[in-house]
């Protein structure tokens, strides 16, 4: 089976492209930070982007596809959902260079639509993990998306490698997030025309 040349560009190099290609206004700023405490890790990121609040919040909640396109994530399903409560199975990989780890995670989800999503842990080899979204709108017209989240997992990450695959991981999939909000809100918006 021949593969399309693009396809055998590096997954770093690809996104990296894709999201040149994105037109400026759709995501004004995208930061990410980790750092480590003790052993477990915590992320903050958050980017502004030019999309309706309900937009973000699709994507935000789309359990079911997010691994369509968010990176390393090969697996995500809703297994039980009553109203606002959810119980999600992800399944992905934490990998840089020499140092891969196959992450599974049971996650209890409770979401107020549309401002905010919890999600913690019960279960898979995360031994820990709480996170937090939120959706803003502000008043320049640009909706903000933050996520801040706390990870310990249940398996041995090299001190430095480990933190630097997470936080490489996280980066990647917040941008493809970001992406796939720019994506559908160009989408929404040709249909209202």
């Amino acid at each position: 089976m021949t593969r399309a040349p693009w396809r055998r560009l590096p997954g770093a190099l690809l996104l990296a492209l894709l999201l040149a290609a994105l037109p400026a206004a759709w995501a004004q700023r995208v930061d990410v930070d980790s750092n480590g405490q003790g052993e477990a890790i915590t992320i903050q990121a958050s980017a502004d982007v030019q999309a309706d609040p309900r937009t973000v919040w699709d994507v935000i909640t789309d359990y079911d596809h997010l691994a369509r396109f968010i990176p390393f994530m090969r697996s995500s399903r809703v297994v039980q959902r009553d109203a606002d409560r959810l119980i999600v199975e992800q399944a992905g990989e934490l990998g840089i260079v020499f140092f891969k780890q196959s992450v599974e995670v049971r996650l209890a989800v409770v979401e107020t639509a549309p401002k905010r999503v919890v999600a913690r842990a019960i279960g898979g080899n995360i031994k820990e993990m709480e996170g937090l979204y939120t959706v803003e709108q502000l008043p320049s017209g640009y909706t903000r998306l933050s996520y801040s989240g706390r990870v310990l997992p249940d398996f041995a990450v090299p001190p430095v490698i480990g933190r630097i695959a997470l936080r490489s991981v996280m980066e990647r999939q917040f941008d493809a997030m970001v992406s796939e909000i720019a994506s559908r809100e160009r989408e929404r918006t040709q249909l209202q025309r």
